[in-house]
């Protein structure tokens, strides 16, 4: 069995939906970030943590593709175009939204506030704007970034925009990236993990 250690309120609530998604069974360890738990594993003290067997693995979307990966699902094989465009909407959640995110969190509660820049968090806004104007044109009409196909690409954007939401960014509130966040808070995974979330909040 896998073990999650991470509180779900973090970047570790993209580990849960993939197992959830993938029907495996896995313990969770809601340790927060920094903790002695967490130290011991991980040097940087950042969550989530995956423990599988003997193996130690950090990162989250590193563990998720692992996951994918390791199963054959929610993902394309390695080496195909799709997989490089399934990647190609990964590393732009990451770089793109997520950087905005992570940035404004940042200046914001978790960096020193001797050392803080409020102003960038305007920039920020702009920036997660801009990127979801970019991801509507991306997605096209398919259901899921990669079309008919939900993939591992999609439980990173769609963790961007719980992010978005949670942290007041501003989302639209119809149209295709609103329908799009919407088909993924309906999948049972989703909401099995938001069960999570809600127990340990």
């Amino acid at each position: 069995m896998y073990k999650i250690i991470g509180t779900p309120q973090s970047r570790a609530m993209r580990v849960i939906w993939t197992l959830e998604e993938l029907g495996e069974p896995y313990e969770l360890d809601p340790a927060a970030p920094r903790s002695d738990t967490v130290a011991a594993l991980n040097g940087t003290g950042k969550v989530p943590v995956l423990i599988d067997g003997d193996a130690v693995l950090t990162e989250s979307i590193a563990i998720c593709a692992y996951l994918a990966d390791k199963h054959g699902k929610l993902t394309f094989p390695a080496g195909t175009v799709e997989r490089a465009r399934q990647d190609g909407f990964t590393q732009f959640g990451v770089d793109v939204l997520e950087g905005a995110l992570w940035t404004s969190a940042k200046n914001s509660f978790i960096h020193p506030e001797d050392v803080r820049v409020p102003a960038i968090k305007a920039v920020c806004r702009l920036e997660f704007a801009d990127g979801l104007a970019t991801l509507e044109q991306r997605l096209g009409d398919g259901p899921y970034a990669m079309g008919d196909t939900f993939t591992v690409a999609d439980i990173l954007l769609g963790s961007c925009l719980g992010w978005a939401s949670t942290a007041k960014f501003d989302l639209p509130a119809d149209g295709p990236i609103s329908d799009y966040f919407k088909r993924l808070k309906e999948r049972p995974a989703f909401l099995a993990t938001m069960a999570k979330v809600s127990e340990t909040a």
